[in-house]
């Protein structure tokens, strides 16, 4: 792959993707800024708050103490901070403040308070740190320092511009006295809302405007290798003579997906696949986020041209190859020790990935197919693939019902594949083979897996089969090789020798 090239799809796959944390980050602060304007405040849920001790507190929010605000920026500027309380005794009369924490502590030195340490909503917890004392409580609203109050009977509303300094939030019975018991809500008004919302904005357009042309630059330009060469001589028959390929080939489905089993294999290698493969993980991620990218652009070209942009399917078949090979090697197969190479092109590897290219798509299609009618087979490789697609669980009774409920007692499977692959790799530590019959079950789910995965990703107009096709190789590959019948096919072992793969349309 040339320097160039990749330096580009690196610079701009990590613009666009910061362009996209950032547009997310503007989405989100828009609802926030619209629920506000609506509503005045953005609110918690209101909960009940009860304590025997003579008040509740917050705990101290320190605001530019350790750090001074910058300068010309104004801590009023930032907005405002809402306390509601309501008693949950009609008549009873109810107090809520916020002021200075020096002068609170000072006031409720030797008076029994509690200060609410920790609140989660759904569902609901609180959880509180108890201050012992022996002196009754004065009566809060004659004291000076409050710098936002409210009292009376129902609901009071304590209203706060919100300041530098350190604070601290009271809510207590009118009259001092211990047991208070109320519903209370916070809110904040934040003034800034609106324009760290547009910053955010015009921060996303201005990456993507960068870095999506270098991205589609980069991907193209290690996309437009050519026509693939000939599919070379499995892994471990080098020297073997290439057999031509036949004049009709019948293929189940345009994407092939070859794997051979590579033995024999270490017993302990796959113990540490996982950290020899860091350095694939890690430009994997770089590639596959140019892989949505570049969908993203070529389902554009679709709509508009019916045609999908040769550059950019070559790459992105590339990348399919590429994660297929890290797979095959790891922990969806474990088919091989030999170490993939850094390549989005073809080679002798013994797992390997082709889709053929169409020549007209749909242009209905791609509007739907890749999550509408795709569905049934993302609940299907839910189950057997798992990963990035799901998983499946068996939830195991313990006797308690809310142990359940939080997820305790339950068993995490994964997927099918997973523990197909974990038998595979215990078979192989214990006796030094894969099980033949498990390596072609392995096979056919991924084969199911990547197909489904080219369809989502536009390259294919064809509904993916709903079936398993088992074995290192597609089954129309298979036909192709198997011998010819007569007195020279009485063999029922059928021949799994590689064919020369047919250069694309």
């Amino acid at each position: 792959m040339k320097t160039g090239k990749v330096v580009l799809l690196v610079v701009g796959t990590i613009l666009s993707l910061l362009g996209m944390l950032l547009g997310a980050a503007a989405l989100i602060l828009g609802v926030l800024y619209v629920i506000q304007r609506d509503k005045g405040y953005l609110t918690t849920p209101t909960e009940t708050f009860r304590t025997t001790s003579s008040a509740l507190l917050s705990e101290r929010v320190d605001l530019f103490l350790d750090e001074p605000a910058p300068p010309g920026f104004r801590t009023e500027d930032i907005g405002r901070f809402l306390v509601r309380a309501t008693a949950t005794a009609p008549e009873r009369e109810i107090f809520v403040g916020i002021g200075p924490t020096r002068d609170v502590e000072a006031y409720l030195a030797n008076v029994a308070h509690t200060v609410i340490t920790e609140v989660q909503f759904d569902p609901f917890d609180a959880s509180y740190r108890e201050i012992p004392g022996d002196e009754p409580a004065a009566a809060p609203n004659e004291q000076p320092f409050w710098d936002a109050s409210a009292v009376g009977v129902g609901t009071q509303q304590a209203q706060w511009m919100v300041r530098e300094g350190s604070w601290t939030v009271v809510v207590m019975n009118a009259d001092g006295s211990p047991g208070v018991d109320v519903r209370l809500q916070a809110g904040a008004h934040i003034d800034l809302l609106g324009p760290l919302a547009l910053g955010a904005l015009a921060g996303a357009v201005v990456l993507l405007i960068l870095g999506l042309p270098l991205l589609l630059a980069g991907a193209i330009g290690l996309g437009r290798h050519g026509p693939p060469p000939a599919h070379r001589p499995a892994y471990g028959a080098a020297d073997a003579t290439p057999t031509p390929a036949p004049q009709h080939q019948v293929r189940a489905y345009p994407v092939h997906l070859r794997g051979e089993l590579d033995e024999p294999l270490s017993r302990w290698l796959w113990l540490v696949k996982w950290v020899i493969a860091i350095p694939h993980y890690l430009v994997l991620f770089f590639l596959n986020v140019a892989f949505v990218f570049a969908t993203l652009a070529a389902g554009v070209a679709i709509v508009v041209t019916g045609r999908y942009p040769r550059a950019l399917f070559d790459f992105n078949v590339g990348v399919l190859r590429w994660n297929w090979r890290v797979a095959f090697y790891t922990y969806s197969a474990l088919g091989t020790d030999r170490y993939p190479p850094f390549s989005l092109h073809r080679t002798d590897y013994p797992a390997d990935l082709e889709v053929d290219y169409p020549q007209r798509l749909s242009r209905g299609l791609v509007l739907i197919k890749w999550w509408l009618l795709a569905i049934p087979h993302y609940l299907v490789l839910a189950v057997l693939a798992g990963g990035w697609l799901g998983g499946w669980s068996i939830g195991v009774a313990t006797g308690n019902g809310a142990d359940n409920a939080t997820g305790n007692g339950t068993w995490a499977f994964g997927s099918l594949l997973g523990v197909l692959v974990l038998f595979a790799a215990l078979a192989v530590l214990f006796t030094g083979t894969y099980p033949r019959g498990l390596f072609d079950f392995v096979m056919g789910i991924n084969r199911w897996l990547y197909r489904v995965w080219a369809y989502a990703a536009l390259m294919r107009d064809e509904y993916p089969p709903f079936h398993f096709d088992q074995g290192p190789h597609d089954p129309g590959e298979r036909a192709d090789t198997a011998p010819p019948p007569g007195p020279a096919a009485s063999s029922s072992v059928p021949d799994h020798s590689p064919t020369r793969e047919p250069p694309r349309l």
